[in-house]
């Protein structure tokens, strides 16, 4: 692999570019994307992508689409594959390695972006990866789309809950994970801690014909919450 990826670089590139981070099983394969330095902000967004398993990696179109509203949002992003997918290394590990996997990338923008606030947002699967680190990783403010709150595997009873920004948007036809539930889960969270959930009338798990009005909701709710912009 690294002979297909350069090393991750010492400073956040100024353009878009792959790379190869080491991770906790081996490299992995990650992208930095900068904001445009008009619009820019004084912080960095990581996005989780989807189950491992069921063929998700960062180019899927929902984490793609929610990578283009935060850099259009202002702030410089970062995607990856977790270990197993694309030309990272490891075998998948059912959330907890994936959680080691997010934390080196997180240690790499710390280090190139020092001061920067920390965005943590995640489709699916990777919803859950990102709230379940979302505390120990000191996260400013957290995106979370369709996160699989029950039927599919994934412990949220055992999540530490972020006291941050926190947005989640859910498809009410969503075939993959039941949109009640969610509601639910949402609803019987602490009234304080409670996340700002958007329904989105007609959507399905994967956002079929809806990816731009998923954009327009992620840049309406996050616009109040942004940091300060950075001057470059």
């Amino acid at each position: 692999m690294s002979d297909l990826l350069p090393a991750a670089p010492e400073q956040f590139p100024a353009e878009n570019m792959s790379f190869a981070l080491a991770g906790p099983a081996g490299k992995l394969e990650c992208e930095a994307r900068p904001a445009s330095a008009d619009i820019a902000r004084n912080g960095v967004a990581v996005v989780c992508h989807p189950l491992s398993t069921d063929g998700g990696s960062m180019h899927n179109k929902v984490v793609t689409m929610v990578d283009r509203s935060l850099r259009e949002s202002g702030l410089d992003t970062v995607i990856f594959n977790f270990r197993s997918v694309g030309r990272s290394e490891g075998a998948f590990d059912s959330g907890h390695g994936e959680s080691d996997d997010l934390a080196a990338v997180v240690a790499w923008v710390r280090k190139v972006r020092p001061g920067a606030a920390l965005w943590l947002a995640g489709f699916s699967f990777g919803s859950y990866v990102a709230l379940r680190n979302a505390v120990k990783l000191g996260a400013s403010a957290l995106v979370s789309i369709a996160p699989p709150a029950a039927g599919r595997g994934w412990d949220f009873s055992q999540v530490e809950l972020p006291s941050c920004h926190w947005l989640v948007v859910m498809g009410d036809a969503d075939e993959i994970v039941d949109p009640q539930a969610v509601y639910d889960w949402v609803e019987s969270l602490p009234e304080g801690g409670r996340p700002h959930l958007v329904k989105m009338e007609e959507t399905s798990h994967f956002f079929h014909r809806r990816l731009m009005d998923l954009r327009g909701v992620i840049k309406n709710a996050v616009k109040d919450w942004l940091p300060e912009p950075r001057h470059v």
